[in-house]
């Protein structure tokens, strides 16, 4: 069962804009353009067997149009610059996101009765390029019953700003309720904790607020 990431939020550069205007009226000099450096569009599908026993996670992550162009640009990819890669190029961006360093987690969260659900480590399927925009799949394996799974895509430091866009499918007798962010209430966690730490110590030690600005999803079956 498929359910849609509520009609009418606002863009993610129009969401990005009122934190910056949050961060200017913290009077922290230089915090306006600190955070966040990437922008990623992340699809959910949560796999469930017919018993409703959780199997995993496929996640699909669309990076933003500047940070797609000085990737591929670092890597010497799509010199004509039409936004498409040849086959060859391809192979060579492909998994370039999938070499994690030990500790990070992938930035996908799940738990089940505030205790923490293992994922498992990424199983890359895929990577294409459309009009200049990189797109990665990855899976990651877990087990347990999904009833009551709650997943929430965000970087704790908020260095990348995590969107969720279209459907979250569930495939199996189980199905997905989006609670959106409450936007105000992370604007005003960030201030307070802006105002709260030292200018000098903000780059040093930034506020994990990334939390803060995620949706979360809820898993609820019928078996």
């Amino acid at each position: 069962m498929r359910v849609g990431v509520e009609p009418g939020r606002p863009p993610r550069y129009i969401w990005y804009m009122r934190l910056l205007s949050a961060l200017a009226v913290a009077l922290l000099p230089g915090l306006a353009d600190a955070h966040p450096h990437i922008f990623v569009d992340t699809k959910l599908r949560v796999v469930v067997d017919a018993a409703g026993t959780l199997e995993g996670v496929e996640i699909t992550w669309t990076y933003d149009d500047f940070y797609s162009l000085l990737l591929m640009a670092d890597m010497g990819l799509d010199e004509d610059g039409d936004g498409q890669l040849r086959a060859d190029e391809l192979a060579r961006l492909d998994g370039f996101d999938m070499n994690w360093m030990q500790g990070y987690q992938g930035d996908t969260h799940a738990t089940r009765g505030n205790r923490a659900v293992a994922l498992g480590p990424p199983q890359p399927r895929g990577t294409s390029v459309a009009a200049g925009l990189i797109t990665t799949t990855h899976f990651r394996a877990a087990s347990g019953q999904a009833d009551g799974l709650v997943i929430k895509a965000y970087d704790p430091t908020f260095y990348t700003a995590y969107s969720l866009v279209g459907e979250i499918a569930v495939d199996g007798p189980c199905e997905a309720q989006v609670q959106p962010a409450d936007l105000d209430a992370a604007y005003t966690l960030v201030e307070e904790l802006l105002y709260a730490t030292p200018a000098a110590q903000v780059e040093e030690s930034y506020p994990e607020v990334g939390e803060a600005f995620a949706d979360t999803v809820t898993i609820s079956c019928t078996s």
